[in-house]
């Protein structure tokens, strides 16, 4: 089966007068069609700067410098401006992480999800209404008839949300890039949304790219997972490989990092575990692996070389000398 979307050496940079951030660094990716893949990181690891790059969108000063994103084999970087308009809204959508912005407050919902349905389907505004309404249903917006003359500010911010899910799907789009999709909703909210979206994307067979930093979020929803750091994926693999079988020492801080019920330090009293060090800057990344100075088990070969990436297990890979260290007594 062909992937819905292959990204290969992605570099996306930030010329500054400060110098040049290196947001995405070499990022490569793969999704299926109908796969979910969970992208995590701290802020600022080039999750969304990611995204953005696939939309050819990227803000100014940034500039997507080399690499290839293949969208169903075609790459998107060489396609005309004209072409990948056509794309944007259609085959690949994005839902945003602040509604309010993203829906203008002028306009009603309906006229909102009717424009997008016009500009890129030749039907009558009574035929996109009535697909409108039918996609406000699905995404369980009560009362939809009412409901697609509110504007955005009558709606509150789960049904602002819902509304945003509605749009990004109104056209059956091939992939759907999802941007911190329920950052700003309560916990019982975030789970409905949550699973409408995933829902309708598998009914239609979408792929889907959920970029979030709550790995619990994409424990119960994603397919695959890929761990960023500092502009690069340092591990990528199934949920099982990630959540149980973590080999990346920054995966696994991440993963001791998350409260659960009942963890305990050594001490026996209940604390967050903590990453030591700070994320480095983008315009000054350290030589080697980028995170080896918070690394507690770093060696010499982290201080001067980047790690290459090693497959660990079926569909299981991570970029780490430890993995090469761990491997060489076995090699012949």
């Amino acid at each position: 089966m062909e992937d819905a979307l292959n990204i290969e050496g992605l570099k996306t940079f930030f010329y500054t007068r400060q110098g040049v951030a290196k947001a995405v660094n070499g990022v490569s990716l793969s999704i299926r069609p109908g796969q979910i893949l969970g992208v995590v990181g701290e802020s600022g690891c080039g999750k969304s700067v990611t995204a953005f790059s696939i939309l050819r969108l990227v803000p100014h000063p940034g500039r997507i410098v080399s690499g290839r994103i293949l969208f169903q084999g075609q790459d998107l970087l060489r396609l005309p401006a004209r072409e990948m308009r056509r794309i944007r809204g259609d085959r690949i959508s994005m839902i945003f992480q602040e509604p309010m912005i993203s829906l203008n407050p002028a306009f009603t919902v309906g006229d909102q999800l009717i424009e997008a349905l016009r500009l890129h389907r030749r039907i009558s505004r009574a035929q996109a209404r009535d697909r409108a309404v039918e996609m406000l249903r699905q995404v369980e917006i009560p009362a939809p008839e009412k409901r697609i003359s509110d504007y955005p500010h009558h709606l509150s911010g789960g049904m602002r949300q819902r509304a945003m899910i509605a749009e990004a799907l109104l056209l059956n789009p091939d992939l759907l890039l999802a941007d911190e999709p329920t950052t700003a909703l309560d916990v019982t909210i975030q789970a409905q949304v949550l699973d409408i979206m995933c829902r309708l994307a598998r009914e239609l067979g979408t792929a889907i790219m959920f970029i979030t930093h709550n790995l619990g979020l994409v424990a119960e929803s994603a397919d695959r997972v890929a761990v960023m750091y500092a502009g690069k994926v340092v591990e990528e693999g199934g949920v099982a490989d990630i959540f149980e079988r973590a080999r990346h020492p920054y995966t696994q801080g991440l993963l001791r990092s998350v409260p659960l019920p009942g963890r305990r330090t050594g001490q026996g009293r209940g604390q967050l575990y903590e990453m030591s060090g700070l994320v480095p800057s983008l315009f000054d990344l350290p030589p080697g692996c980028a995170f080896h100075p918070r690394c507690p088990r770093r060696g010499e070969a982290c201080l001067r070389e980047e790690p290459p990436w090693r497959e660990i297990g079926p569909g299981h890979r991570t970029a780490c000398w430890l993995e090469e260290a761990d491997a060489a007594p076995g090699q012949s």
